[in-house]
């Protein structure tokens, strides 16, 4: 194996006098620019090291009216006058300074978590290279890394060779946005020039935990497994949608892929990469089975953009697949860190995710201080749970105990963000009162972090 030897976690300051202006492409600017941007890199590095140590905090937490105010020379007002090079490093500290370590093993509270250095270092080239992914004349290698990446990924969903079809979309939403207006396109290629007037009244079922709009919510307790919703949509002619944003990564591991079982059958699929498996935000797919349906549901042919009379094969003009004119690349921190992984390390991740969302589930049902919201164990890295203080342990199942239990889950999470050893989100749900959320992403987390979360919540919350 090849070796790389360097001096890791160790800043060398370098002097950085100036302005932007002395900087390249100024003639003669390139030194100034090697420091400023070595000085940079020390900045990152020192972050990046500092994010691995369980003793550093997770947030330095501040109420907006202080940030605004300024601390410590940080300020976010906008100057008339360039300001120093000198400053702005001091800005670029600030920054992260006050910002939310998500990268630190004991932050669990967003489905987006961890700090991939292959993924960072995908980033920073990305925006390097500063690219847009319309067209194959300015995005050449990007473009078919995403063919590549779409190819997989369907491939591992369970299509064949001659079917499949997608986009890197900003976020599952907008990738579930994708879905419905392509599947109404399916049904009514009219709707381009015609609009929804000319259409009769569409239905879409969805799950009632999912979705707020005014749809056909069907209860979670009616829902049934894919390979069985498949049959349904078959029987009806209905497209069938699966929002994997955060399950899709299950696919990748030998032990759990089974509990997607049925989602080949889906005619489209949401699947973010910058969640279960760790990819730096923002990585979102939208996989579409018959081929040719994005670009004509989407295109409209911009000639600014879109010539049909180029050099090289147009088809690799992706843009007209997509509702946006610019779109980022997101596909290279995606490609390099699946090159350093292979399909088996994004497999690994995965079940050390669900390893451990078992071990906590394992430990509250040991201890008489927590609640399970959900007394099964959990299918993917979800565990929900309430924290039970010493007033309410002798009282009995009714609305007193739930007016004040409601109240628990917020007041610890406000102090936990005043100490900032520790992150984890909480929600109401139904007629159920404000439960903690915790989800498992992030690969640097171990047992003993979990130890200490539950420790912790139980440390703050033990005088309410």
């Amino acid at each position: 194996m090849p070796l790389i030897c360097a001096r890791v976690c160790v800043c060398v300051s370098v002097c950085v006098y100036g302005l932007h202006t002395d900087l390249l492409p100024a003639s003669g600017g390139e030194e100034l620019t090697r420091g400023f941007l070595q000085e940079v890199v020390n900045i990152l590095l020192g972050y990046i090291c500092k994010s691995s140590q369980r003793g550093s905090k997770v947030l330095d937490f501040h109420h907006p009216h202080q940030l605004k105010e300024g601390l410590e020379g940080f300020s976010m007002d906008l100057p008339d006058l360039p300001e120093t090079l000198e400053q702005i490093l001091v800005d670029c500290r600030d920054t992260l300074k006050y910002g939310v370590n998500t990268g630190h093993p004991r932050f669990f509270n967003q489905l987006s978590s961890g700090l991939d250095v292959i993924g960072v270092a995908g980033e920073w080239l990305t925006s390097t290279a500063n690219t847009n992914m319309f067209t194959y004349e300015v995005s050449p290698v990007f473009i078919l890394m995403e063919e590549v990446l779409l190819r997989k990924m369907q491939s591992i969903v369970g299509w064949s060779d001659d079917e499949g079809d997608g986009i890197f979309c900003p976020g599952g939403t907008i990738s579930n946005l994708y879905s419905i207006l392509v599947a109404r396109y399916h049904f009514y290629p009219e709707v381009k020039t015609k609009g929804m007037g000319a259409l009769p009244r569409l239905a879409l079922f969805t799950s009632e935990d999912v979705c707020e709009i005014s749809l056909i919510l069907v209860k979670p307790k009616d829902m049934m497994w894919p390979i069985a919703i498949a049959d349904i949509c078959h029987r009806h002619t209905l497209w069938m949608h699966v929002d994997a944003a955060w399950g899709g990564g299950l696919l990748m591991s030998d032990r759990h892929s089974m509990k997607l079982q049925g989602i080949e059958r889906a005619w489209s699929v949401t699947w973010n990469p910058h969640k279960m498996m760790g990819v730096p935000l923002q990585c979102s797919v939208i996989l579409i089975k018959k081929r040719g349906l994005l670009q004509e549901c989407n295109e409209l042919g911009a000639e600014y953009l879109f010539q049909t009379d180029k050099p090289y094969d147009v088809r690799y003009d992706t843009g007209d697949k997509s509702i946006q004119c610019g779109r980022h690349v997101d596909v290279f921190k995606f490609w390099l860190m699946w090159k350093a992984k292979g399909s088996e390390g994004f497999g690994s991740q995965v079940d050390k995710c669900l390893e451990n969302a078992e071990y906590l589930y394992d430990q509250l049902q040991r201890r008489k201080d927590f609640e399970l919201v959900l007394k099964t164990k959990p299918e993917h890295s979800n565990v929900c749970f309430w924290y039970i203080p010493p007033s309410l342990r002798g009282l009995p199942p009714g609305p007193d105990r739930d007016t004040r239990l409601h109240q628990v889950a917020p007041r610890i999470k406000g102090r936990m963000m005043e100490k900032g050893s520790v992150l984890i989100g909480y929600q109401p749900l139904g007629t159920r009162v404000n439960f903690f959320r915790c989800v498992f992403s992030n690969p640097a987390t171990q047992q003993e972090d979990i130890d200490f979360l539950m420790d912790e919540i139980a440390r703050l919350g033990n005088d309410l």
